[in-house]
């Protein structure tokens, strides 16, 4: 092995005992990738959760599981499926340091029914799978990393926390996470390194909305001038709310499916369309809430600002929510990454810090207070396609970061002001 003389002994003995492990590593990602839990395949999901809880009960962890809450119905993909439910697997320790929460999830966004199903590998040490990155690779980097401390004797306070719908919006498990957000001290998400490796430090927040219009049918040619088109009116909202669109200063809105009518013969009479909202910072979130609340009312009130008959035709109504606020840089987010990219140069690599418009869990644990860094996975690429790949490698030396970057944590051996 390499010399590294920054680690101390109890590290060399992580980072080795890790590395020892990589072909087990390699198998049990096998196993993991070919486990369908993609688009809310319940028994895939279930069979993910039973593996994860199993390995870290086996660790000493407790493990609560709790019922998910519904998504609102208006969200595009809202079905009556039962709200998958989210584990909470803990192992305190007394004295142990400061409270760790780690936080993946057990869904993909891959079809359970398609050819692309399995981890193959390829020469360059390029591995493909649904899913292998995002986040299968992750909750597998953690997990080794956990039974790596557990061999050595180090003891952590940690929590495991695996919910099943982050793929579609974290509306299930968004209050779970909230909760155990509170009642720990430090966060690490093992979402995927960005390609070049880099550490995530700042995310953008995230929205959803429904534009739906009411308005009354006709028959074209004998009663056009009787019929109030939704389409028409559902053009004139999209196009106002597309103009909210502000990149330079940290809103982005996007309109992606809609539908309208039935028949070119007939005026439409409902028509409706999804969308999503960017924003860098809470301003930017409060201005688009205003703007969206602002061109809703223009639709529903007269002219001296009263309100509009419930039968007033043709009618809008704006769903929408803004589940996960921005995550930004903070000193505590970037405290956790000093340390973690500190144990990155200690093991002789590098940790470049990045941004991304992306969401995650992290954005909803740091909107309640938790200090956190989410992109402690595996390298990887090429999330949610069909050659959505992993550097195999990266395994074990992800598992050996993230085991030294607990060991530091727990014994007090960072700059973490926790409190």
């Amino acid at each position: 092995m390499t010399d590294l003389p920054a680690l101390d002994e109890l590290e060399h003995r992580l980072r080795d005992h890790l590395h020892a492990r990589q072909e087990a590593l390699v198998s049990d990602l096998e196993t993991m990738v070919a486990i369908p839990s993609g688009q809310g395949h319940v028994p895939g999901m279930d069979r993910m959760r039973e593996l994860m809880v199993g390995r870290l009960e086996a660790l000493g962890a407790t493990t609560e599981v709790f019922d998910g809450d519904p998504r609102p119905t208006w969200l595009l993909g809202a079905s009556d499926a039962a709200p998958p439910p989210t584990a909470v697997c803990s192992r305190p320790r007394e004295g142990a340091g400061p409270k760790i929460l780690i936080a993946g999830h057990l869904d993909t966004v891959h079809d359970p029914e398609d050819t692309f199903i399995s981890l193959t590998h390829e020469a360059d040490g390029i591995s493909r799978g649904p899913g292998a990155a995002d986040m299968k690779g992750g909750l597998l980097v953690a997990l080794a990393a956990l039974e790596a401390l557990d061999a050595e004797g180090v003891e952590c306070h940690w929590t495991y926390l695996l919910n099943s719908d982050e793929e579609t919006g974290t509306f299930c498990s968004e209050r779970h996470l909230e909760d155990a957000a509170r009642q720990h001290d430090v966060g690490l998400v093992i979402e995927p390194a960005l390609p070049d490796g880099s550490l995530v430090v700042e995310r953008m927040g995230s929205g959803q909305f429904m534009i739906e219009v009411d308005g009354l049918s006709a028959h074209v040619g004998r009663e056009f001038e009787r019929g109030i088109s939704a389409v028409k009116t559902l053009a004139e909202v999209m196009s106002q709310i597309l103009a909210l669109a502000d990149p330079a200063n940290g809103k982005i809105v996007n309109i992606g499916p809609l539908k309208g009518g039935g028949a070119t013969n007939a005026v439409p009479e409902h028509a409706a369309c999804w969308g999503n909202m960017r924003f860098a910072h809470p301003e930017a979130q409060a201005s688009l809430a205003a703007e969206v609340e602002a061109i809703e009312a223009n639709f529903s009130t007269d002219e001296l600002g009263r309100p509009l008959p419930e039968d007033h035709l043709p009618r809008v109504t704006i769903h929408r929510t803004f589940n996960r606020p921005a995550k930004p840089q903070t000193e505590g987010v970037t405290a956790v990454a000093m340390a973690a990219r500190a144990v990155a140069e200690d093991l002789g690599g590098e940790m470049p810090f990045g941004k991304t418009g992306g969401v995650c869990d992290a954005n909803v644990l740091q909107s309640v207070g938790l200090p956190c860094v989410d992109t402690l996975g595996i390298r990887g690429g090429n999330l949610h396609r069909r050659d959505e790949y992993v550097e195999i490698e990266s395994l074990w030396e992800r598992a050996a970061l993230f085991a030294i970057l607990m060991k530091r944590i727990a014994m007090g051996e960072t700059d973490l002001d926790l409190g």
